[in-house]
């Protein structure tokens, strides 16, 4: 796209660098729940401040008459570890204060790596955002672009930067658009949100939701509304979260784990996580291939690895290294072991698929059957070239996160999706209503 008009309409814009604004201008009185005016966001590919329209001339649009139905949309982008992804959703609010919106589409795309790669040149993370945003205007109908939110959420990945470096890159990201938030909080929650959303266990009254379960490259979660009282009782404070959606309070089980995420697990396995040396040292590890010798980049760092080519690899011994990763860490919930519906995603769900548990399409799975593929993906690799040379590493890490992690017992079925009803199960579409609605999660 060349560079725009001084005059040419924008994704109109008051700025604002606060880190998690509640309210970012005044809101027109009305019995409606969904905003009828949202956050103003400032053109973004070519930046020119002094084509703004100053923010005391900005005045909030009329509220829609009630029992109309409206079009709007939201635009959520996820910083994640391993990329950077935007979300484009379209709503229709078909009855407002009565009935919840219903998503009418989503276009997603994803650009690698994630911002973190960037750490030593923020100005680079800045033109991936102003690459997704140009999807972004071509997708969304110009006369919308004024009341349409742009929000940026960062994850795990500028989390396991220094404070300085993940600030760099978050200044960068400002000068393409100001409103760009720099909140790790919730994450967890909005995806449960999204995945029961999409699932329609939100429409339903009787409060029967499924659990999540999301892998990423720098953190893992967990998330599902407790049946017993001794799931909240027996779990640390800091394990539960109440929150409001949609006229129903929920008291949720959930938590985050950083630096427990897939590509983090790997190197924690590989003892590579936080060491230094990095310029000489060789990380070896039973969970790769003997002859396996390379190079891999996480966070912005280069890590020597190898399997041992003289020793022992397989199974047996790989689990032993990712048990040390993992025990002592995590927290077991009361009920996991009972009969709770998980759905598990991200990385989940593309090791399942790799190593030919689900097709494309997802499907359910045991738990045992991670423990048998994993099996089986080691042991071959002490004799043939592996597809992936960490995966055995992989869905060994899985497996044991699974059972010594979360403590899931072996039979408990897991229902694998990278989509559900052709929307991305992620915590975007959360994130967007939490903008939306205001959950005042705490």
């Amino acid at each position: 796209m060349g560079k725009l008009p001084p005059k040419e309409k924008e994704f109109s814009g008051g700025s604002t660098n606060q880190e998690i604004p509640e309210v970012f201008h005044p809101a027109p009185e009305s019995v409606h729940p969904m905003p009828e005016v949202f956050h103003h966001v400032p053109e973004v590919v070519h930046p020119a401040p002094e084509s703004y329209l100053p923010p005391q001339v900005h005045h909030p649009a009329a509220p829609v008459p009630p029992f109309s139905s409206r079009v709007f949309y939201g635009i959520m982008f996820d910083a994640g570890s391993t990329g950077t992804r935007i979300h484009i959703y379209k709503f229709i609010q078909k009855d407002p204060g009565k009935t919840l919106p219903v998503l009418d589409s989503e276009m997603y795309h994803a650009i690698k790596p994630g911002l973190s790669e960037y750490k030593y040149n923020p100005e680079e993370g800045g033109n991936t955002i102003r690459q997704l945003l140009k999807i972004a205007k071509k997708t969304v109908p110009e006369e919308e672009w004024k009341r349409t939110p742009v929000v940026l959420r960062a994850t795990a990945g500028l989390r396991l930067l220094t404070e300085e470096q993940a600030e760099g890159i978050l200044k960068e990201v400002r000068s393409v658009f100001p409103s760009a938030l720099r909140h790790f909080g919730s994450h967890t929650i909005l995806a449960w949100v999204t995945v029961n959303f999409l699932t329609g266990h939100l429409y339903s009254n009787t409060r029967r939701t499924v659990g999540i379960l999301d892998l990423g490259g720098g953190s893992t979660q967990i998330t599902f509304l407790p049946k017993s009282k001794k799931t909240i009782e027996t779990a640390p404070s800091s394990y539960t979260a109440r929150f409001s959606l949609f006229n129903n309070t929920y008291e949720l089980y959930t938590h985050s784990y950083l630096k427990n995420g897939l590509i983090a697990a790997r190197l924690a396995t590989l003892g590579a996580l936080g060491a230094d040396g990095l310029d000489w040292k060789v990380f070896t590890s039973p969970c790769l291939p003997k002859k396996y010798r390379a190079e891999v980049t996480f966070g912005g760092n280069t890590y020597k690895v190898s399997g041992i080519p003289d020793g022992y690899a397989g199974y047996k011994l790989c689990y032993y290294e990712v048990q040390r990763v993992i025990k002592g860490i995590f927290h077991q919930p009361y009920e996991v072991k009972g009969t709770n519906v998980f759905y598990a995603f991200s990385h989940y769900f593309d090791r399942a698929n790799e190593t030919g548990l689900i097709s494309e399409r997802g499907g359910t799975v045991e738990v045992r059957d991670f423990k048998k593929k994993a099996k089986e993906v080691c042991n071959k690799m002490t004799k043939y070239r592996p597809i992936s040379p960490f995966l055995c590493m992989d869905m060994t890490y899985i497996t044991c996160l699974l059972k010594e992690g979360f403590g899931f017992k072996d039979s408990t079925v897991l229902h694998l999706a990278k989509k559900v009803n052709n929307v991305e199960t992620s915590w975007a579409l959360g994130a967007t209503f939490d903008f939306f609605r205001n959950f005042n999660i705490h």
